[in-house]
């Protein structure tokens, strides 16, 4: 359930997205490219896990991923100069019933999305869903997926350009 959870998160922000890509790549970089060249850190998590329970989990996320990207045409690894992923993408499956757990049922499932940027100054391993909530000012349904990735990666190039700016101008 618990890995398969990541996977499939990953396969509806895929989904969501209109990603094109033919294939997950393990030791990518980002797990999702969007057709525009956005590219996406998904975590998941959800109440239920694979093991006996005596009260649903907390939902907590991983804010860890690699630091480099695979070039698969030159087999090297490269740090890009626009930073490995340009948004984050929280996945929470929220069914708290055994009985009732659809992994497959979009409805669900909760989304926000953050940019890396605002991710980058957290200097956290770990965020527990109030954090993430925070940070996204919000959550969202799968239906509204793409138009949330899209703003926080409009967001992401914005605060690039400003640092870019800033740091020409010292």
């Amino acid at each position: 359930m618990n890995n398969a959870r990541g996977y499939l998160a990953e396969y509806l922000v895929a989904r969501a997205v209109g990603s094109t890509e033919p294939r997950r790549i393990e030791w990518g970089a980002q797990d999702v490219i969007s057709p525009d060249g956005t590219r996406i850190e998904v975590k998941a998590t959800g109440y239920l896990q694979s093991w006996s329970q005596t009260k649903p989990s907390t939902p907590t996320f991983s804010l860890t991923g690699a630091k480099s990207t695979w070039d698969e045409t030159t087999a090297t690894w490269t740090a890009g100069s626009d930073g490995r992923v340009h948004v984050w993408v929280f996945a929470l499956h929220t069914c708290r019933d055994h009985e009732l757990y659809n992994p497959l049922a979009v409805e669900q499932w909760t989304f926000w999305t953050v940019p890396d940027a605002a991710i980058a100054t957290l200097g956290q391993k770990r965020a527990g869903l109030s954090t993430i909530e925070r940070l996204a000012g919000g959550a969202a349904s799968y239906s509204d997926l793409p138009a949330l990735v899209t703003a926080a990666a409009e967001q992401h190039r914005r605060t690039r350009d400003t640092a870019r700016l800033e740091r020409a101008a010292d």
